[in-house]
């Protein structure tokens, strides 16, 4: 019989995810990018924005892996994050709150009293403003974020950015943010990915935190944030400058169904 892995699918405000549990053993070798992007093929496989390993912890409940659609280990990952702790939580991982390893370090997680799931993300403490409602700045993952009217046509425009000279080597996440009724409409273009994606949390989370430093806004931030895949919540408290801390994602991130793959 050929090798077969047990997976499951999930979806934080439409950024999908494959999540593999190999708590007890390692079916996925982190080096295998060949594998890890075949399963992430919409065509060829079972089809993601990322994958994502729930493994052991030597120092708390669990840690997270997080893969690109290309197969490439990468940058933490909010709405994978908030996925990450839904599915650790349906495993009895943990009850109400949680913390959690991640590439850019430990993660608070709790399940909120509505059922969303609340991430606590890293602290801000650098942001570079490139021009006129240009900002660029690493929420666990680096941002290209620009305000203004969303281009047509995101994954064209976002790609020129990702590709410049600037960016070409390392890659950067593209954000274009517009301002409504008091909400941020955010699209964003993912490196790794390379298109738009549905949804992007640390996306979100540096759209208002860019949001904040360009209308002066200090101490409690409170923002709501629209994505092709849904809304979302920022939190935040801006004591500095450029400064932020308790930064929380927070927003829905749900189970779509349980499958099994041959490898």
């Amino acid at each position: 019989m050929p090798n077969s892995l047990i997976f499951e699918k999930y979806q934080g405000t439409g950024n999908d995810f494959i999540i593999i549990n190999q708590l007890e053993s390692h079916q996925i070798q982190h080096s295998n990018q060949e594998l890890i992007a075949r399963l992430c093929d919409r065509h060829f496989g079972i089809g993601a924005d990322g994958l994502i390993l729930l493994e052991t912890s030597a120092s708390v409940d669990f840690k997270m892996v997080y893969f690109n659609a290309d197969g490439r280990q990468s940058t933490m990952c909010g709405n994978g994050g908030r996925c990450m702790i839904q599915f650790a939580h349906n495993h009895g991982l943990f009850e109400r709150e949680t913390v959690f390893e991640a590439v850019d370090g430990l993660h608070k997680g709790k399940i909120g009293v509505s059922g969303d799931i609340h991430l606590e993300m890293k602290n801000v403490d650098t942001i570079h403003h490139l021009g006129q409602d240009t900002f660029e700045l690493n929420t666990g993952s680096p941002h290209y974020v620009k305000f203004g009217q969303i281009p047509e046509d995101v994954k064209q425009a976002g790609a020129g950015i990702r590709y410049n000279e600037s960016y070409r080597k390392s890659g950067i996440n593209v954000n274009f943010v517009s301002e409504e009724n008091g909400i941020l409409n955010v699209a964003t273009y993912e490196r790794g990915v390379e298109d738009e994606t549905f949804s992007c949390g640390t996306g979100v989370t540096a759209a208002a935190i860019a949001w904040a430093v360009k209308e002066s806004i200090m101490g409690e931030i409170q923002c709501s944030v629209s994505t092709k895949g849904g809304i979302l919540s920022v939190t935040a408290q801006r004591r500095e400058e450029n400064t932020f801390s308790e930064i929380w994602l927070i927003g829905p991130a749900l189970k779509v169904f349980d499958g099994m793959v041959v490898l």
